[in-house]
């Protein structure tokens, strides 16, 4: 999607093409092959050498198998253990400059992740999952498991990596962003992953919910004059810039810019707020539902 130049300011964005990409799974396959050879060579299993390092066996076949990149503290023990003579220990800076192409964003979200850095402030109404900026690896990596069509591991770490990044932003110096939160209530009540992960989340949510900067609304299923039914949206404020807002259903997604358009929604979130329970309400709802779990 092309933003309509002079609208929007354009923000520096880390984003990886597919030859970055590929290069970054090369590295991967490469260290993974040297790591099973050096093993190998002195006559260890997968679980023995995790075992020796300190590492769980499922992450020494991911790596041997290419299919994670090795971390750098990973692959200086493994070198100094199996006497590699330097071969991991060449690899660290290569893996280190492989982990910025892992931070990706899928193409349509692409126009909205440029401004997201250097916003000043973004509202976010949600309706069928917990907005992404205050999601828990947990949640969020189950979201990515159980989507239609599957994803390949290396593509969740992919997109794991960037979800994860963008919320960076909650610990910018100051000034941090002001992010306001309106959620459904049956978003809460949905056990992604089971209990133990809807959990984890409800107690982010509340950790949120007391930060200076962070507001969270809770939209009660009981709500008989809901004003936007049709469904989520984001707004966000750019460092210098106007307004603008972002929607997003199936893998497809619009940048709003214009203004009309934009105070519309404006006008559609600040009725919904007042329909909503208030943050101190929505506190004791979150509490409540984490008593009962």
């Amino acid at each position: 999607m092309t933003v309509p130049e002079g609208q929007i300011p354009e923000q520096p964005i880390e984003l990886d093409d597919d030859e970055a990409a590929d290069e970054s799974q090369a590295l991967s396959t490469i260290l993974g092959k040297q790591l099973k050879i050096l093993r190998e060579r002195k006559g260890l299993t997968q679980r023995e050498l995790a075992v020796r390092l300190g590492y769980s066996e499922d992450l020494i076949s991911s790596i041997e198998r290419g299919r994670r990149n090795a971390q750098e503290d990973l692959l200086i023990a493994a070198d100094d253990f199996l006497d590699a003579g330097g071969l991991l220990k060449a690899g660290v800076e290569d893996t280190k400059k492989a982990k910025k192409p892992r931070v990706r964003h899928p193409v349509f979200f692409r126009d909205y992740a440029r401004l997201e850095p250097e916003a000043v402030e973004l509202n976010y109404y949600s309706t069928m999952a917990v907005p992404g900026l205050l999601q828990t690896p947990e949640y969020a990596r189950h979201l990515f498991n159980v989507r239609r069509p599957l994803w390949d591991e290396q593509t969740i770490e992919w997109r794991l990596a960037a979800r994860l990044a963008r919320q960076e932003i909650m610990n910018r110096k100051w000034p941090p962003p002001m992010v306001s939160c309106l959620i459904e209530e049956s978003v809460l009540q949905r056990p992604i992953g089971g209990r133990q992960i809807q959990k984890g989340q409800l107690e982010s949510l509340l950790t949120f919910s007391t930060l200076r900067n962070g507001e969270l609304q809770v939209m009660p299923t009981s709500c008989q004059d809901h004003t936007a039914l049709d469904g989520s949206f984001t707004l966000l404020t750019p460092k210098g810039g106007p307004q603008v807002g972002y929607v997003e259903v199936q893998q497809v997604s619009r940048l709003i810019t214009d203004f009309e358009e934009v105070r519309l929604l404006a006008a559609k979130y600040g009725t919904m707020r007042a329909q909503a329970l208030t943050p101190r309400e929505s506190q004791t709802l979150i509490e409540k539902m984490l008593g009962e779990l």
